[in-house]
């Protein structure tokens, strides 16, 4: 039988065939089209699989809803938004979502089939469109293609700085990706915006040719204004922050829960930790030292979880609009919430002296940090303290105040005891270890940035981000021992190409990266080690950081890489993140808890759907806090033009050099036409501009001094000149004389190079969210 089947095999095809068919097929193309395609049948498609893998990990690849494309290109379908036309009158569009470097292609779309007959709706400038695309040659930036289907009229929202004119007015767009023109605003068109105003439009009429002509929706304020910076950002990623009215209606109908079908816990010493200026407290903690003789120096960790499932039920208005958020969203000068404050704020918020509804876990661990077990109850708490982190840090480390005094013996001592066990564990088990802490803006009672701060990371953050871990896993073990469908949290290993590219950018600075064994955090940790007490700390744990995937929500576990953990799922704030709520109903079926939990008929793909809507609203969300943070410091530094600033390279293109400032971690970016007076080329391997005459070298990581030429605040953009020398051709580097700058220079709107969505770093207020 075996020789048989071996005769009847169909040979695999070669690496170059599989890209060749995918590069060319312009359907959606997976496996099962692969394999029609070359004729696999039976195990044949075992190989194919494992082949696909292979390409994908190498970076050839890409996976996406519209199945697998060649790596840098758009799918066969994608969904993008239209911006602008060209001069032949065809609409030009952008993808929505885009993981290649550098800007995203451009689709221009070609004219409707259906004739006067096709009663579709028609598209315009700022609608959403469901399109199916083809290479526009052999160009990887530019693509043609044809609306399958209008997702959304004018999703795309139009925000634009108002110029006053003599015949009315125009909008310059903020958001320059697309090209988008300018619009016109005629007269009486212009509502209360006046001349310098950030302001929202609508497209009211179109010409084939020429510019479009809008109308004035709303003002949103004074581009000085902080206010207006972060709503620059809620309308461009078009995030919803106006709740429905039946949304609202639900929330303030809620009615408080009773002890019905509870856990009466209300004398436990529970307690929340948080930032100072938390207004919701979704999670609360206690720690004692486990009674049981057979487990000597163990601890029992209990915690409780603010019960949102008791007030937000499946189909509901705010379920629906719950979901459509994905997630809270946190601006330096607001918080667009995930719910309405009635549910966020208040009925579900583990308030101090109240008592509110919870679902806790309680778990039992060895004196060295292992969990033997663990149980989910649905209970009535309350809260015996709000305390910020310094505030439980300053009472351990001996400046109890008046709050914290009385709580030391019976909840702090037992908490701290509690999360040095913990550390045994964590410790062993080696998750990836980067430091690199986010900056946080402040905002004065004027309402003007006051600075940039980087908050200092307490143990008393890693206390509750521990804990926190530790009861997503235990929530993900439950469900899957009880074969009930759940959303994990997943973080995948970082791609073949990327540890290639991280190999050069080690090489550069004397590391060599194995090029055998497993892939484990353990060998980033052992870089990180060995980088820490040198100049390129900072910069590798950067480095680092880009090379791992994006963690992402999914049906399917593939484990967490970066906490080395073979199964997770978020069940720690179900008031700001979906995934959680889900978490939450799943566990109210599985371990019998109520009648509210997860419908019993959702299936799987029903919850990758979820997953997939919620990943996306979490990038969303990223991105937006990202670019207002960047607007807002260069707001801040726009009177500082003309002074100096130390600072690191934080990136290197053939355009120049990208400059992370240390003060207040802002990028900003030096054109390679005004550095000195040689030609510099770009050494990709190296990671580095070289000075063709001269030698002289510019390379990621390195220390320099830069002074601040221009700063864009509308863009979030700073344009520094250089004023350091570079590295010799020996490599030493140079010192002395600063670099007199090139004369000139070009306008600017650079973006940073990016991090991967989904992987967290230091964060007081998300603790752990976006691992």
């Amino acid at each position: 039988m075996a020789k048989r089947a071996a005769a009847t095999s169909t040979p695999l095809p070669t690496r170059e065939q599989v890209l060749a068919f995918i590069a060319e097929s312009k359907d959606k193309v997976g496996k099962r089209e692969i394999a029609q395609a070359f004729g696999l049948k039976g195990s044949d498609k075992i190989g194919l699989k494992r082949l696909l893998k292979e390409i994908e990990g190498e970076g050839q690849i890409e996976r996406s809803r519209g199945g697998l494309s060649k790596a840098g290109r758009l799918p066969p379908v994608v969904v993008g938004d239209i911006r602008s036309r060209d001069r032949q009158g065809e609409f030009l569009a952008s993808p929505v979502e885009w993981k290649g470097e550098g800007k995203p292609p451009t689709i221009v779309l070609m004219p409707a089939r259906g004739g006067r007959k096709d009663k579709r709706p028609q598209p315009g400038i700022g609608d959403r469109v469901l399109v199916r695309v083809e290479p526009d040659g052999d160009s990887d930036t530019r693509y043609t293609g044809r609306i399958i289907k209008v997702i959304g009229k004018n999703r795309a929202e139009i925000v634009g700085v108002y110029r006053a004119g003599a015949q009315g007015g125009r909008i310059e767009p903020v958001e320059k990706r697309g090209a988008r023109s300018e619009i016109l605003i005629p007269p009486g068109e212009e509502g209360e915006a006046r001349d310098g105003d950030l302001v929202s439009v609508s497209l009211e009429r179109e010409t084939r040719f020429g510019l479009p002509k809008g109308r004035v929706r709303e003002r949103l304020g004074s581009l000085g204004s902080e206010k207006a910076v972060s709503l620059i950002a809620l309308h461009l990623h078009n995030i919803p922050h106006v709740f429905h009215e039946n949304t609202l209606a639900e929330a303030d109908a809620a009615k408080p829960a009773t002890l019905r079908g509870r856990e009466d816990w209300r004398d436990k010493p529970l307690l929340t930790i948080d930032p100072p200026d938390a207004k919701d407290h979704d999670d609360a903690v206690m720690a004692e030292a486990d009674p049981d003789p057979d487990n000597p120096g163990g601890f029992v960790v209990t915690v409780a979880i603010a019960d949102v499932a008791a007030y937000v039920r499946p189909g509901s208005s705010l379920d629906r609009e719950a979901l459509e958020r994905g997630n809270s969203v946190y601006f330096p000068d607001r918080v667009v919430p995930m719910l309405p404050e009635r549910i966020s704020n208040d009925l579900c918020s583990l308030r101090e002296g109240e008592k509110r509804p919870a679902i806790a876990v309680r778990m039992i661990f060895s004196a060295d940090g292992v969990k033997r077990r663990h149980s989910f109850h649905r209970v009535m708490m309350q809260s015996r303290a709000k305390l910020s982190y310094a505030q439980a840090q300053g009472a351990i480390d001996g400046q109890p105040d008046a709050t914290t005094g009385p709580l030391l013996d019976v909840a702090l001592r037992p908490l701290w005891a509690a999360y040095e066990a913990l550390k045994i564990a964590r410790d062993r088990r080696g998750p990836l270890a980067l430091d690199l802490p986010e900056r946080k803006v402040l905002i004065g009672p004027d309402g003007k940035v006051d600075r940039v701060v980087v908050p200092q990371r307490l143990d008393a953050h890693r206390l509750i981000e521990e804990f926190m871990i530790q009861a997503n896993v235990a929530a993900a073990e439950t469900l899957e021992h009880a074969r009930q469908p759940l959303i994990y949290r997943v973080h995948d290993e970082p791609a073949l190409e990327k540890m290639r590219a991280l190999g050069e950018v080690l090489a550069s600075v004397g590391i060599k990266l194995p090029k055998e064994g497993a892939l484990r955090p353990a060998l980033f940790n052992r870089i990180l080690a060995m980088a820490a007490e040198t100049e390129h700390g900072v910069f590798l744990n950067e480095v680092i950081l880009r090379s791992q995937a994006q963690a992402v929500y999914a049906a399917e576990n593939l484990g967490h890489f970066g906490l080395n953990l073979r199964r997770y799922a978020h069940f720690t704030s179900p008031i700001r993140r979906y995934a959680d709520l889900v978490v939450h109903r799943a566990l109210i079926t599985a371990c019998k808890l109520g009648k509210d939990g997860l419908a019993g008929d959702i299936s799987v793909p029903e919850l990758d759907r979820i997953g997939e809507q919620i990943s996306a609203a979490e990038r969303r969300a990223m991105a937006a806090e990202r670019e207002t943070i960047d607007r807002l410091i260069a707001n801040h530094l726009a009177d500082r033009v003309g002074a100096t600033f130390e600072g690191q390279i934080s990136g290197v293109t053939r355009s120049g050099l990208f400059i992370k400032l240390d003060e207040t971690g802002a990028d900003g970016f030096v054109p390679v036409s005004t550095i000195g007076a040689d030609y510099f080329r770009h050494e990709e391997a190296r990671h580095a501009l070289v000075g063709e005459r001269t030698g002289e070298t510019y390379r990621l990581g390195d220390r320099v001094e830069v002074r601040l030429v221009e700063a864009a605040p509308v863009a979030g953009a700073l344009r520094f000149e250089l004023l350091s020398e570079g590295r010799s051709r020996s490599g030493a580097k140079r010192t002395g004389a600063k670099k007199p700058p090139k004369a000139g220079g070009r306008p600017f709107n650079p973006a940073p190079p990016g991090r991967p969505a989904g992987i967290r770093t230091s964060s007081n207020r998300h603790r752990g969210s976006r691992r």
